[in-house]
C-alpha cells in the first residue's frame, strides 16, 4: 500500500511539471526599419490609429463605417466564431476539473419462482414485485498526470486567440471595403459630374458647327466629328451612371441593407477628399504584433503545438478516479435514513498497448500541422512586409503622378479655351478644338482616378500596417467558470 502511495505521488509530481516554451519562428531578420519611407509633417504626430478612416475628415465616411460595423452580417459571422471557439476553450478547460453529477434513481422489479418445491404453492407459479429507490452524488476524475489536458487546454485557448485574432482582422477588412465603397462612388460622382459638363461642352460645339455647316462655310466632315463626340460623351455619361449605381448598391451591401440602388445618407455626398497627411509606419519588428493576421498565424503555431504535445502524452497512461455517496432502499422513506448509506471509491489506469499504430500516427499527423503553420506563419510575414514596402513606395510615385496629371489638365482647359476662341473667330480649325477637348476630358478623367488611387493606396497602406482597432475591445473571454 505504501509502495502505491509513493507511485502515485511521483506520477503526480510528473503531471506537475511545466510545460514546454513555445518559441516563435523567424522567416529572416527583419531591417531596423522599412526601406521606404513617407515624408512625415507635424500632423502625423496626432494621428488616430484606434479610427483611422477619421483622418480623411469625411462625416458621411463616418457615418457608413459605424453602419458597416453595427449591421454587417459577415463580421456577425465572425463574432460568432469567436463566441464559438470561446466555448470550445472553456469545454476543453473543464477537463481538468472533476465532474459531479446527482444520480436519483427508480426500478421496479418481477421475479418469478419456477421449479423450485416451495411448500404451499399448490404447483402455481410464484412471484414477487420489489421496488428499489436511491438517490446520490457521483464523481469521476481523470489525474493529468502528464500534462495532456493541459496541453488540450492551451490548444483551445489558442485557437480563440487566434480566432479572436481573425475577427479583428475581418473587422479592419470590412472598414477598408466600406471606406474604398465610399471613395468609389464618390469617384463615380465626380466622373460623372465631368461627363455631364463634357457633353454639354460636345453638344455647344455640334450646333456651332452644325450652324457653320449649313451655311456653307465648314465641311460635312467637321459636322460627323462634332456628332460623334457627343455621342462619345453620352456613352460616358451613362458608363458612369452605372458605375455610380454599382458603387452604390456594394456600399449598401456592406452596411447591410438591401441593395436598391437608394442611398440614404446624412447629407449630400462631395468631392473626393484630399489625403490626409502621412501616417507613422513604426518598425517592421512591431508589425508581427499590430497585424491580425500575424497573430492569428502565430497563434494557430501555439495551438499546433500544444496539440502535437497532447498526442505525445495520449501514450502515456491515464488515472482516473470515482466516488460516489448516497442511500438505497426499497422504501421511499427511507432515503434520508443514514443506516441505508452506501458509498464506493476507485482509481483505474488506461494504459494504451496496440491501437495499431493510430496513436503515433496522430503525432505524426499534429507534427506535421505544426509544420504547415510555421511555413505559412513565415510566408505572411514576408508578404506583409512586402506589402507595406509597396504601399509606401506608391504613394509617392502615385502622388507625383497626380501632380503632373493636374497640370496637364490645367495646360489643356487653357488650350481648349484658345482653340474655341480661335475657331470662333475664323482662324482656327475644327480638328484642333475637338482634340484639345478630347485631351482635356481624359487628363481630367485621368486626374480624378489618379485621386481615387492615391487614397486607395493608403487604406492598403492602412491594411499592411495592421489598422488601429484596440485589442482590448474583443467580445469574450473564455476563462470563464467552465459548467
Amino acid at each position: 500500500m505504501r509502495a502505491a502511495v509513493f507511485l502515485l505521488a511521483a506520477l503526480l509530481g510528473v503531471g506537475c511539471a511545466r510545460a514546454p516554451v513555445v518559441t516563435m519562428p523567424v522567416s529572416s531578420t527583419p531591417p531596423d526599419r522599412f526601406t521606404a519611407t513617407l515624408e512625415q509633417t507635424p500632423a502625423s504626430e496626432t494621428f488616430e490609429a484606434d479610427a483611422w478612416w477619421t483622418q480623411f475628415g469625411d462625416a458621411q465616411l463616418n457615418h457608413w463605417v459605424e453602419r458597416a460595423l453595427e449591421q454587417n452580417r459577415d463580421l456577425e459571422a465572425a463574432a460568432a466564431r469567436v463566441d464559438r471557439a470561446a466555448a470550445e476553450a472553456r469545454i476543453r478547460g473543464a477537463d481538468l476539473r472533476p465532474s459531479v453529477s446527482f444520480d436519483p434513481s427508480f426500478s421496479r422489479q418481477r421475479q418469478n419462482f419456477i421449479g423450485l418445491p416451495i411448500p404451499g404453492s399448490s404447483g402455481n407459479v410464484l412471484s414477487t414485485t420489489t421496488s428499489r429507490y436511491g438517490v446520490g452524488l457521483n464523481s469521476q476524475w481523470e489525474v493529468d498526470l502528464w500534462g495532456r489536458l493541459r496541453a488540450a487546454s492551451r490548444g483551445a485557448m489558442a485557437d480563440f486567440q487566434a480566432t479572436r485574432a481573425d475577427y479583428r482582422g475581418a473587422r479592419l477588412s470590412l472598414v477598408a471595403q466600406t471606406v474604398r465603397a465610399w471613395f468609389s462612388l464618390l469617384e463615380a460622382d465626380d466622373q460623372l459630374a465631368l461627363a455631364r459638363d463634357s457633353e454639354t461642352s460636345f453638344r455647344d460645339s455640334a450646333e456651332q458647327v452644325r450652324s457653320r455647316f449649313e451655311s456653307g462655310l465648314r465641311p460635312a466632315i467637321e459636322l460627323r466629328l462634332a456628332l460623334s463626340s457627343l455621342h462619345g460623351a453620352e456613352a460616358l455619361v451613362e458608363r458612369w451612371r452605372q458605375q455610380r449605381d454599382a458603387a452604390m448598391r456594394q456600399l449598401e451591401i456592406l452596411v447591410g441593407d438591401y441593395p436598391a440602388g437608394r442611398l440614404a445618407g446624412p447629407e449630400k455626398m462631395g468631392p473626393l477628399p484630399d489625403l490626409p497627411p502621412s501616417i507613422p509606419v513604426g518598425l517592421p519588428a512591431t508589425l508581427i504584433a499590430r497585424r491580425p493576421d500575424l497573430s492569428a498565424a502565430e497563434r494557430r503555431i501555439q495551438g499546433a503545438e500544444q496539440r502535437t504535445l497532447a498526442a505525445r502524452r495520449s501514450l502515456y497512461p491515464r488515472l482516473t478516479l470515482t466516488a460516489g455517496a448516497g442511500t438505497v432502499s426499497d422504501d421511499l422513506g427511507d432515503l434520508l435514513d443514514g443506516d441505508f448509506r452506501v458509498w464506493n471509491i476507485a482509481a483505474g489506469i488506461f494504459q494504451p498497448i496496440f491501437q495499431g499504430g493510430r496513436l503515433r500516427a496522430d503525432v505524426e499527423r499534429n507534427q506535421q500541422i505544426q509544420r504547415e503553420q510555421v511555413a505559412a506563419f513565415q510566408a505572411a510575414a514576408l508578404r506583409a512586409y512586402g506589402e507595406v514596402e509597396s504601399a509606401l513606395v506608391a504613394e509617392e510615385a502615385l502622388a507625383r503622378r497626380l501632380g503632373h496629371l493636374n497640370q496637364a489638365s490645367e495646360q489643356l482647359l487653357a488650350a481648349v479655351r484658345l482653340a474655341e476662341d480661335r475657331y470662333r473667330n475664323g482662324i482656327g480649325d475644327y480638328l484642333t478644338v475637338l482634340e484639345s477637348q478630347t485631351r482635356a476630358l481624359q487628363a481630367l478623367t485621368s486626374s480624378i482616378g489618379a485621386r481615387r488611387q492615391l487614397l486607395d493606396n493608403r487604406i492598403s497602406l492602412h491594411l499592411a500596417l495592421g489598422g488601429g482597432f484596440d485589442r482590448a475591445s474583443d467580445r469574450i473571454d473564455p476563462t470563464e467558470t467552465s459548467r
